[in-house]
């Protein structure tokens, strides 16, 4: 009776688990929520695909310690597909993943997954006329990357979108720049 219990609570924790996973915790939502802030409009995917460098970013575990990160897209099949490479401790970390448009292909929102079934929110709130300054985050405020077609940005660039990036409600005193 007792083993069948055990199995009943470690089944319910699991499924419980899965379910938290699959709808990506989207049940509650927080303050930190980024459904505020639009994704460009007038997006052009062909245009921003290509080598973008990571200028600044908010810690995120999978990204700890890593410097010169880039991320490359590419369109294949209607899908975005995305290869991000970094360095730690010398050695190239690399990281694959596959996306899809989030909604009307003329908006910069994808549905992005580097761990199949599980997807996460790619949104495009910041993209410059000419395609070569972008500022992404994901469904909350945790998540911020600037990323530039150049290794480098001008400080009045960079201190222009970090007053952008405050007004959204990001801490910027957590950021940092790879």
């Amino acid at each position: 009776m007792r083993a069948r219990i055990k199995i009943g609570i470690i089944t319910l924790i699991a499924i419980i688990s899965l379910v938290t996973a699959l709808t990506g915790c989207t049940l509650w939502k927080t303050e930190a929520s980024t459904d505020d802030i639009p994704a460009v409009k007038n997006f052009e995917a062909e245009r921003y695909m290509g080598v973008w460098h990571e200028i600044a970013r908010l810690p995120q575990r999978f990204e700890r310690d890593l410097t010169d990160v880039t991320a490359t897209y590419s369109l294949e099949n209607g899908r975005l597909m995305v290869v991000n490479r970094g360095k730690r401790a010398g050695e190239e970390v690399v990281a694959t993943a596959v996306g899809d448009f989030a909604g009307p292909k003329d908006e910069g929102a994808f549905r992005i997954s580097f761990f199949r079934p599980f997807y996460g929110d790619y949104k495009i709130i910041y993209l410059s006329s000419d395609y070569d300054l972008a500022m992404v985050t994901s469904s909350d405020r945790s998540s911020l990357w600037i990323l530039a077609r150049e290794k480098s940005i001008s400080l009045d660039r960079l201190l222009s979108l970090l007053e952008k990036a405050r007004t959204w409600g990001f801490d910027l005193t957590k950021l940092e720049y790879p």
